[in-house]
């Protein structure tokens, strides 16, 4: 038997491999929300032009609205001879109300349709993430506050580099943050046009209102080119960008917390909500969940890789190539608001060791850098022979297993004659992070403003 959505064309039915590659009913029917919603706005518009009468409208709507409640309680039943969701909701129809369901696909194809249904989802999937986002970012502000004055080790190459505040480390977060938001609401700018009525390719005969449908499904504008309307996906691909560097943010915030977890480090503390212990060592602690989403990081890129190779070598417009533009954005939405979540939770949660951070900080010559800025101002040295000086200074200290300051007076004099007592009172981390009080700098006074900004500025949205 031939399908009796398309099988005019057709004398018999596919075979079974071509019903299993071709059916894409096990992951779409994620979609039925914004199915639904595109086909009510469109039968509406029908009617409203004449196209189709208001009783058969009607009678569509009471019956798409009768569908999506079978669907959301769970009763309706999915067919992989079907295909999808639009022949499965199609069907649906058609058994409830009977040959009116078949108006419905008037002036329309599945290949616009399909468009707009994945802008509807990925519309709302980006406004889920937004929110999720701000309250991450919520969470890390207020922690950032509590501990605005916490000294704790800066690094570069994972080395000890100049002492700063726990606070400022993680406003460096809530601000990665705001640009993964930014980048998520120019995507959503772009994609919120509607492709409904580009039909197939070209548009459609019926003296249709695009931008009757674009307004009544929130969009923008119709877009332009029927074209274009069904045959890219580069708005998925945008999210699936911004998504990726987001989860290359909090990947690496998890990479530090796996890291500040460990005896060797032991700069804070999970939950035991977020860790999880071992089937063989009883002592074990293990930050399970920053470990995952570090790894579901490369799920998350990988869909992106992914989509981007189905579409690279399409001509337009529609292939069936794109049924495979859902399964990795829906992984990869799904992958990263767990991450979120997951992330969220554990900042919340995240009990940092102050005394050791406080320790650390000093460790490894940090003040380094204070000691050639003070010979810069208060002895008016060029910078490169301050560099100079301090590098000898640090070699000193470091030969006598010392600290900065622990090396006394006449020993730094032997390097610099003009060094005064008024030295050691910019060697103390405490003193170092007060003095850093350029803007963006990692002064507490500075944490404290900058995390009053953003926790007015989240309270406000």
């Amino acid at each position: 038997m031939s399908n009796k959505m398309w099988g005019g064309r057709f004398e018999t039915g596919p075979d079974a491999i071509m019903e299993e590659i071709n059916a894409s009913i096990g992951f779409d029917y994620r979609l039925a929300r914004q199915d639904i919603q595109g086909s009510k706005a469109h039968v509406a518009m029908l009617a409203k032009t004449g196209i189709v009468t208001e009783e058969d409208a009607a009678a569509i709507a009471a019956g798409l609205d009768q569908v999506l409640g079978e669907i959301e309680s769970g009763s309706f039943t999915f067919s992989r001879a079907l295909e999808d969701i639009h022949m499965n909701v199609e069907s649906r129809l058609a058994a409830l109300i009977g040959p009116t369901a078949g108006r419905l696909h008037t002036a329309r194809s599945r290949n616009d349709q399909v468009a707009l249904d994945m802008r509807l989802w990925v519309r709302d999937a980006v406004d889920a993430l937004d929110v999720q986002l701000r309250d991450l970012q919520r969470a890390l502000a207020a922690k950032a506050k509590t501990f605005a004055g916490t000294v704790m080790p800066g690094f570069t190459h994972l080395q000890s580099a100049q002492p700063v505040t726990l606070g400022h480390h993680l406003l460096a977060y809530v601000e990665m943050l705001g640009r993964d938001r930014g980048r998520l609401h120019d995507a959503r700018v772009r994609l919120n046009e509607c492709p409904l009525g580009a039909a197939a390719l070209a548009g459609t005969s019926f003296p249709i209102d695009r931008h009757m449908t674009a307004e009544a499904l929130g969009f923008d504008r119709p877009t332009a080119n029927s074209l274009d309307s069904v045959a890219d996906r580069d708005f998925s691909l945008e999210v699936l960008s911004a998504a990726s560097i987001c989860a290359v943010h909090l990947s690496r915030f998890a990479e530090e917390i796996v890291l500040w977890a460990t005896v060797q480090f032991g700069f804070a503390k999970l939950s035991d909500k977020f860790s999880t212990g071992s089937s063989i060592m009883p002592q074990k602690r293990n930050p399970d969940a920053a470990e995952l989403v570090r790894g579901k990081t490369g799920r998350i890129i990988g869909a992106l890789n992914g989509l981007l190779i189905v579409m690279k070598g399409l001509p337009l417009t529609y292939s069936k190539d794109m049924q495979e533009d859902k399964e990795g954005l829906f992984d990869a939405v799904h992958s990263l608001s767990l991450c979120i979540a997951a992330m969220t939770g554990m900042v919340n949660d995240l009990q940092p060791d102050v005394e050791r951070l406080k320790k650390a900080a000093g460790a490894g010559y940090a003040t380094a850098t204070d000691l050639a800025d003070w010979l810069v101002r208060s002895l008016k040295m060029p910078f490169r022979e301050a560099h100079h000086v301090t590098g000898a200074i640090v070699k000193l200290a470091s030969t006598k297993n010392v600290g900065l300051e622990e090396l006394g007076l006449a020993e730094m004099q032997g390097v610099e004659p003009r060094i005064t007592q008024e030295v050691f009172g910019v060697l103390g981390v405490d003193k170092s992070v007060q003095s850093r009080v350029s803007y963006g700098g990692t002064a507490p006074r500075n944490v404290m403003a900058q995390a009053d900004r953003w926790l007015e500025r989240l309270q406000q949205e």
